[in-house]
């Protein structure tokens, strides 16, 4: 049996250009994630070795780079790339991403739009 140990990001700001407007591309704006991933943490424990768990520092920086990266129009497609690059890690089985857009194009006043998404290893 397999744990269903945690580590969570919460709260990663980055600045992307996402959107379907042109101005949303051109301008770009602030990007929050959330990525919980799932990992059986009792070896890394065991043993206190960081080789044989997630190297969070690490995993922030990769995702950073993913929404600073190349813009795609649809949240949903930011978060596919963002949960494949979490499971890109060896011992993550499973992943929750949300991905906040706090200043989306909207007609009404809000303080978030979000999209969350779960994806496991196969």
């Amino acid at each position: 049996m397999t744990g269903r140990d945690q580590i969570a990001l919460r709260g990663l700001r980055a600045y992307g250009r996402h959107g379907v407007y042109q101005h949303e591309r051109r301008d770009g704006q602030e990007f929050v994630v959330d990525a919980v991933l799932t990992v059986d943490t009792r070896p890394a424990a065991a043993g206190d070795d960081l080789s044989r768990t997630v190297d969070y520092g690490a995993v922030a920086a990769r995702l950073a780079a993913v929404v600073t990266g190349d813009p795609v129009q649809l949240i949903e497609t930011l978060a596919e790339r963002l949960a494949q690059e979490c499971l890109s890690e060896r011992v993550v089985q499973e992943v929750e991403i949300t991905v906040h857009k706090p200043h989306a194009p909207v007609s009404c006043p809000l303080d978030d739009v979000t999209v969350t998404i779960s994806r496991r290893r196969p």
